[in-house]
């Protein structure tokens, strides 16, 4: 086996779940979830970067896994108004139960922006600060602010406003809202990990 291989191997076996968890937050839809993590994986390990190893590589298809869903939003939404005609659904109940407030931040998730959501979600479930979202993303951090704000918002107006803390103010800390520990309740159920 080639050395590509053997890290392309490795890379799945290891960090694969957690990585159509990640794609899963952005795009709200396994399927495509799992198509966008295989399209990173593709983008990635087709340049033939030399000295790819899991530890090292897991950004890169992160990074991948953003910039296709960024990209192809347009397209996965085209497709989204038809595919009703040509498949069925195959959602069946699985083991674990699913509870009303993963369906709710869900909805939410669903109903933001894709700039939003990337926000959203690098913020909350990836743990970057304002500064790395926008390099991330390639906007400025006032771009980034505006987004989280908007999203932080409109989730708000679907889930409920964020609890206070003990002085009667907003916590300034994002592990303590409310948005925060539904999306890591949600991301242990996807990953079937607790913190990063």
């Amino acid at each position: 086996m080639a050395a590509w291989e053997d890290s392309l191997d490795d890379l799945v076996r290891t960090r694969g779940s957690a990585l159509v968890g990640y794609a899963y937050l952005l795009c709200g839809d396994r399927r495509e979830a799992e198509d966008l993590v295989q399209d990173a994986l593709v983008k990635t390990y087709s340049r033939g970067r030399a000295g790819l190893r899991a530890t090292n590589v897991e950004g890169y298809v992160r990074r991948a896994v953003l910039t296709t869903y960024l990209d192809g939003f347009r397209r996965r939404r085209r497709w989204a108004a038809v595919r009703h005609l040509v498949s069925r659904d195959d959602s069946s109940a699985g083991h674990e139960g699913v509870t009303t407030e993963r369906l709710d931040v869900q909805d939410a998730l669903r109903s933001l922006a894709p700039r939003e959501r990337a926000c959203v979600v690098l913020r909350f479930y990836e743990d970057l600060t304002v500064a790395a979202i926008a390099e991330e993303l390639l906007v400025s951090q006032g771009a980034v602010k505006r987004y989280l704000s908007d999203g932080v918002r409109r989730m708000e107006a679907l889930l409920g406003p964020l609890p206070t803390g003990p002085t009667g103010t907003e916590d300034a800390q994002p592990k303590d809202s409310a948005v925060s520990t539904t999306t890591s309740e949600e991301i242990t159920v996807i990953t079937g990990r607790t913190s990063r």
